[in-house]
């Protein structure tokens, strides 16, 4: 079961978020719902970036890099 690393941003406050999810659709679903803590005061929220992994170990390993630092330099190339 492929496994994601996704980019969400919030249209309301232009604040981004990081995350995994075997499901993105669900998991921004869940998002858009207030179901994340984290999430619920920035919502509507829309999809601007995922990556596909083959297991969840690689994507967990992917989102922690574009969370730090460097990974953050990486997501402003990738998301114009």
């Amino acid at each position: 079961m492929p496994y994601y690393v996704y980019v969400i941003k919030s249209l309301s406050k232009g604040t981004q978020y990081v995350g995994s999810a075997s499901d993105v659709q669900k998991r921004l679903s869940d998002h858009n719902a207030g179901r994340s803590n984290f999430t619920k005061g920035y919502r509507p929220w829309v999809l601007v970036h995922k990556e596909e992994f083959t297991a969840k170990a690689e994507a967990l390993r992917r989102e922690r890099y574009l969370k730090s630092g460097k990974g953050r330099e990486v997501l402003k190339k990738i998301i114009k």
